[in-house]
């Protein structure tokens, strides 16, 4: 009974982890939870029942008065009432034509792990995008220049293809691709290798460094990175950060017509914080015939929650669902990356 118990308290602490991601609450209360639950599988789990008993358990590291409650209910065998209450102010909204393109998408195709500056291992993001019914994920941690990110060098990367090539036959039939997101440097070049870039399933390109460049120059820089053969999505295009950073200036119709002349997807982000690029791009992106990926850029497993921000996007701006990448199969979308 004591090693169940416990069990549920980790699993009860995890599930709070997962949410606080879902919401995009702050990191240190990720952290909190995360040290509690270290701290609960590291403790006797007849201590731990003797100390919810007594009140006690804040007398053990890392665990403070709410983690403390989320424990004792789970070691009570009920769910925790912050848990409850957690279920529901992250819950994850969309509208009915938001859901009905939800529904559609078979995977995800931009997402980060610890490898770079994400929050979890890869399997745990795999097993998570498998949780919610997705057929496939795309691991895209960030190149090297984006040292603010833990970028991967080469030989990091390809250890991570390593562990990709590992973990794929323990996963299956899920899909686990491999891919990048890779630095637009400021010449227009890529910041990666094209031998590596070529081994890749996919690979996202994006702005992150010199947002404020003359419009004329970002330009250029755009429609060279995708206008290279390597490039099967361009990443979050204005790099804007809602209510605290604006969106780069550039010409959306050279840009997006380059994306569409070259095959190269423009990326529906579905971070709250960008939700990128607004309705008016999209709509000239449509103009031009370009397809879309709606992906979640997620850097936690309960942030592979958030394409309904996206799908709204897509819905509200008449998005033909043949137009969406994700919504094909793996080989599908390998077969298309595959043609650039």
């Amino acid at each position: 009974m004591g090693g169940v118990s416990k069990d549920a308290a980790v699993a009860a602490l995890e599930r709070a982890v997962y949410l606080l991601d879902r919401g995009h609450e702050p990191g240190f209360r990720v952290q909190a939870f995360l040290r509690a639950a270290e701290t609960v599988r590291a403790t006797d789990a007849a201590e731990l029942v003797e100390r919810a008993a007594a009140g006690t358990l804040t007398d053990l590291e890392h665990v403070g008065d709410t983690t403390a409650a989320v424990i004792t209910e789970a070691l009570q065998g009920r769910t925790p009432s912050y848990l409850r209450a957690l279920e529901e102010r992250t819950r994850v909204p969309v509208t009915p034509e938001g859901a009905a393109v939800r529904a559609l998408l078979r995977g995800d195709c931009h997402s980060h792990t610890r490898w770079s500056d994400g929050g979890a291992s890869v399997e745990a993001m795999a097993r998570a995008a498998a949780a919610l019914g997705h057929e496939y994920l795309v691991i895209t941690d960030h190149s090297p220049r984006l040292t603010v990110a833990h970028g991967l060098t080469r030989e990091r990367l390809v250890r991570q293809l390593d562990e990709i090539d590992r973990l794929r036959p323990e996963l299956a039939p899920f899909r686990l691709l491999t891919g990048i997101e890779v630095d637009i440097l400021e010449d227009g070049s890529l910041d990666a290798d094209p031998d590596i870039l070529e081994r890749l399933d996919l690979v996202v390109a994006s702005v992150h460094s010199k947002l404020r460049m003359d419009p004329q120059r970002m330009t250029e820089r755009m429609v060279l990175a995708v206008a290279s053969p390597h490039v099967d999505v361009l990443g979050h295009c204005t790099g804007r950060l809602i209510g605290k950073r604006p969106a780069s200036s550039f010409d959306p119709d050279y840009v997006f017509a380059a994306c569409a002349r070259f095959g190269t997807a423009v990326e529906i982000n579905c971070r709250p914080e960008r939700r990128d690029p607004p309705d008016e791009l999209v709509q000239i992106a449509l103009s031009h015939g370009c397809e879309f990926v709606i992906s979640t850029d997620a850097h936690a497993p309960g942030q592979l929650e958030w394409q309904p921000y996206g799908c709204d996007i897509a819905a509200r701006n008449r998005v033909p669902p043949d137009r969406i990448v994700n919504t094909r199969s793996a080989a599908d979308l390998t077969a298309w990356t595959a043609t650039k």
